[in-house]
């Protein structure tokens, strides 16, 4: 055997006893007379002690001359260690060595192995397999294997069924690129990666399965951008026989478990907001709440002065931020840039200082006076020693750039605690979305999105109003999850295809296998999707996806480890009939 024990285990009840430890040399030092060397595995640092007195000249000697990373197996006695080490679990003793034996031996690493390392990204994406034995990368990765192990563990109890969907399925059109495989023995067709297994945990309802779920990967071939991966895993689930309100139920369920489990937070009924409100309030669908500044809408007291940016906007928008009346010019113009920024797009930023005294003072001070400006401060919610900030525009583009100002503040004023969580459930979104460009209505979220109970007549006559019987669940400003109540009907989603600008032969082809197993007897379901990768991320208390993937790949969707994508033998194009066109053109 390799080990007797591993490198975090042993304590001073383990002193006098004969051991055999293995794992990587963290580091050595080599005093003359005697050579320490910590010992790393997966569980901790042991010190090992080669001392002249008590080890032989030639261990000694072999002691001094370990390297960085080299893979050893030492023998030897645990003794109590003389000067104490409070910082790891070990630290109160050492293993005097008395037999060596190197198992591998190592180049230099080209980046310190250690929770602070001297490696920037690219280099650690590089050789990330050495990136994994650093203890903050290693302690995300078992978290991670944690919080599957929660969720298996719950839904397995709550008497769902794991059940794996295939990888080499058909192209659909779900919203973002395929990956798309060609196939050797069907000359000139060609599988998908899916994008998520929609229509297959579908099928499992129309098979009778009831309760279904999955962690899957899924994948989409889109420009990566805001912390997104190639290839990506859901905690996948669907459930027959059920209804919104049973769907919200069992997984807040799940996600009240996780918060109870993973980070002992104690949570209570999970707030519901609608989509229009999300909107109205926040200026997005995912909202944080773990901080106020709501928005308050100023036309009404903002308009029909002789301030003409005001007067021909959509929206006059407004948030009141804590202690801001006390920003300095330098520091209220560098907001203004802020949001001037193409990132964000907004053309400039009108303030109002609530001072102490209960006067005000503001950039558009020749326009408004100070019974004008009280009431900006009622409709939002500013107090004395706040700072009001106010947008103005064409509505949705102006609701998004203050949320995102609202988010950029609450940053700077330390609001976003990763050790607070504020659960939300988002609902009543809208079914359908008006493409500007083609004048086409595409689904909010899937072509197999139910409407909500009612409004099925509504598709004829105004689709734009339709709700969709759809949720989001929220965590921090992140969603976390969504899913729908789905059709189970063939005419419902016929006539759903055909808004959506499909033709029944189209519909057909793309879909033909869903819509003839709905002539079977398909229950009624619905179900949802977690990202697991933010999920695992916002729980770790972190924002980066990336560094709760084992093998991630980087910002050009490369993996640089591996050299991924890379060009394949012509003999592989040959066999699968495929020309590669050079033309740059």
């Amino acid at each position: 055997m390799y080990r007797s024990h591993n490198c975090g285990e042993l304590r001073e009840s383990h002193i006098d006893k004969e051991v055999t430890l293995a794992g990587w040399v963290q580091k050595t030092r080599d005093k003359g007379f005697v050579v320490w060397v910590d010992l790393r595995d997966r569980y901790g640092i042991t010190q090992l002690i080669f001392d002249e007195e008590r080890t032989s000249q030639e261990l000694l000697e072999q002691g001094r001359n370990l390297g960085r990373e080299f893979v050893v197996q030492v023998k030897g006695t645990v003794i109590e260690r003389a000067s104490k080490n409070t910082n790891i679990p070990t630290g109160n003793i050492e293993v005097l060595v008395k037999e060596l034996t190197i198992l591998n031996t190592s180049k230099t690493p080209p980046f310190t192995i250690e929770d602070k390392t001297d490696g920037g990204e690219d280099l650690r994406m590089k050789y990330r397999y050495l990136d994994i034995r650093r203890n903050p990368v290693k302690e995300n990765l078992i978290f991670r294997s944690k919080v599957s192990m929660e969720v298996r563990n719950y839904l397995s109890k709550e008497g769902f069924i794991e059940v794996e969907t295939p990888y080499l399925i058909k192209s659909t059109p779900e919203g973002a690129r395929d990956f798309v495989v060609p196939s050797r023995m069907n000359q000139g067709q060609f599988y998908a990666l899916p994008q998520s297994p929609q229509t297959f945990k579908q099928l499992l309802m129309v098979g009778g399965m009831d309760k279904y779920f999955q962690i899957v990967k899924c994948f989409r071939d889109e420009d990566l951008r805001a912390d997104r991966q190639p290839e990506f895993t859901q905690i996948d689930c669907e459930m027959a026989f059920v209804e919104q309100e049973d769907i919200l139920d069992a997984f807040e369920g799940l996600t009240r478990h996780l918060l109870k489990e993973i980070k002992g937070v104690e949570t209570s009924k999970f707030p519901r907001m609608t989509f229009d409100e999300a909107m109205a309030k926040y200026g997005n669908d995912k909202p944080d709440i773990r901080f106020g500044m709501e928005f308050g809408a100023l036309n009404t007291v903002a308009q029909h002065k002789d301030f003409n940016v005001f007067n021909t906007a959509e929206l006059v928008v407004g948030i009141a931020v804590p202690g801001g009346a006390s920003y300095t010019r330098k520091e209220i113009d560098a907001l203004v840039d802020w949001v001037r920024r193409p990132q964000v797009g907004a053309k400039g930023m009108v303030y109002v200082k609530c001072n102490e005294d209960g006067s005000f003072k503001s950039s558009v001070d020749k326009f408004y006076d100070q019974e004008d400006l009280a009431q900006w401060a009622e409709a939002t919610g500013a107090k004395a020693g706040d700072l009001i900030c106010v947008l103005s525009g064409d509505a949705n583009p102006t609701r998004a750039q203050l949320s995102a100002l609202r988010m950029e503040l609450a940053e700077r004023l330390g609001l976003r605690k990763n050790d607070v969580f504020a659960p939300l459930w988002v609902i009543d979104f809208p079914l359908l979305e008006l493409d500007e460009e083609t004048g086409r209505y595409h689904a909010m979220h899937h072509p197999f999105t139910s409407p909500k109970p009612g409004q099925m007549e509504l598709l004829e006559t105004d689709p734009g109003s339709v709700k969709a019987n759809a949720y989001d669940l929220v965590l921090n400003g992140n969603e976390i999850g969504g899913g729908s109540i789905r059709i189970h009907d063939k005419e419902i989603q016929s006539t759903m295809f055909k808004h959506l600008g499909f033709t029944p032969e189209e519909a057909k082809a793309q879909f033909g296998f869903l819509m003839d197993a709905f002539q079977y007897g398909a229950p009624p379901h619905g179900g949802i999707a977690f990202g697991l990768d933010r999920l695992v991320a916002i729980l770790g208390g972190q924002e980066t996806i990336r560094d709760f993937i084992a093998f991630p790949k980087n910002n050009s969707g490369r993996d640089v480890m591996i050299d991924a994508p890379a060009v394949i033998d012509q003999s592989q194009l040959d066999e699968l009939n495929l020309l590669i066109n050079d033309s740059k053109n």
